[in-house]
């Protein structure tokens, strides 16, 4: 028999499998993680310089059953004591997305348990709850490979989008810049590493597209074709390398807090705090730049661990409890798809 007896008491497994990777994890209801897997699948694409969706499905395939079986194990817990299951249905690589949900549904079929289709930026725009109870309404910020937008979470499936990228992700940027000064995949913490051995010696002075605009939309093309421009110029030298990565690192972040800023310009909500979530808040330079955005708006800063902020399963299981306590539960047979706006999830609720 379940044990399912108050909210609190919960206990959902989570499964992660949006992009290239595999998570799961044990959340309960009192915001405890019992136990959470990660496994990267660094090895399997950086030949590539970049994710391959057939290699990250086959992966996911791969790994799943027993990483589930280990954080059981990980966590002391058996099936009886587990509420339901939760994965990821969109948006991410249809691939991936359809393995983790096939792989979830007929678990929870075997088990006799609830299945729950969780948002992927939905378990990003909530996991501040779960790591720091963080009240609404707060400005998120979600920067990472695949999204950069400025959203108000204003409630469990109330989101609203108060501007996004134009055309690159900010983490695209800095991984697009990182390939042109020849560093390797995944670029980020390759670029950061670099732009912390500058010297400061040479001078770019690299454009902030939008700024001063007066929408919260983000641009990152124009960056990336002006640090092309430069590194194609034939008297750019591999001395100067350092400093191309500083600036860029620079305008990156000095683009992300001027954009926040005019997204708090522009809702009517008094927030409670900024949040920054995705893979880009590990970048020390950026989170300085919006730690101070956050103080200049008198708003507390929050971003969660390291590996909450980028993508795993604690986020998806949580999301599924907010959504169990909102009494906003989705049809377990939601179909996986590989868009699916926050903006859609407000309707959906």
């Amino acid at each position: 028999m379940h044990h399912i007896n108050n909210s609190a008491r919960m206990l959902l497994l989570g499964i992660e499998t949006s992009c290239d990777e595999t998570s799961v994890a044990l959340v309960d209801g009192e915001r405890q993680i019992r136990a959470q897997l990660t496994r990267s699948q660094l090895t399997e694409h950086v030949r590539f310089g970049g994710v391959v969706p057939e290699i990250a499905a086959r992966a996911h395939l791969q790994y799943l059953p027993r990483m589930v079986a280990e954080c059981l194990r990980e966590a002391k817990a058996d099936w009886t004591y587990i509420n339901g299951i939760a994965a990821t249905v969109g948006p991410g690589l249809m691939g991936g997305l359809l393995v983790g949900a096939v792989y979830g549904r007929g678990l929870a079929f075997a088990r006799s348990l609830p299945f729950y289709p969780i948002n992927h930026l939905e378990g990003h725009a909530l996991t501040a709850r779960l790591t720091d109870d963080a009240k609404f309404p707060y400005l998120l910020l979600l920067i990472s490979g695949g999204h950069t937008a400025a959203i108000s979470v204003r409630g469990v499936g109330d989101y609203h989008t108060l501007g996004e990228t134009r055309d690159d992700a900010a983490g695209e940027c800095f991984d697009k810049c990182a390939k042109l000064l020849g560093l390797g995949w995944p670029g980020g913490p390759a670029l950061e590493q670099l732009a912390a051995a500058a010297p400061g010696k040479y001078r770019f002075d690299l454009p902030h597209p939008m700024r001063g605009a007066r929408h919260a939309d983000f641009s990152f093309s124009g960056l990336k074709t002006a640090v092309r421009q430069i590194v194609r110029a034939p008297d750019f030298t591999d001395d100067q390398k350092l400093d191309l990565a500083a600036a860029a690192q620079t305008a990156i972040a000095e683009t992300l807090s001027d954009r926040v800023s005019q997204a708090f310009k522009l809702s009517p909500k008094i927030f409670t705090a900024l949040v920054v979530a995705g893979g880009v808040a590990a970048n020390q330079t950026v989170r300085a730049a919006l730690m101070k955005t956050a103080e200049q708006n008198c708003v507390g800063f929050i971003t969660p661990p390291l590996a909450l902020c980028t993508d795993n399963a604690a986020m998806i299981a949580w999301a599924a409890m907010e959504r169990v306590h909102a009494n906003l539960i989705l049809p377990p047979d939601l179909h996986s798809r590989p868009r699916w706006p926050l903006s859609a999830m407000t309707q959906a609720s």
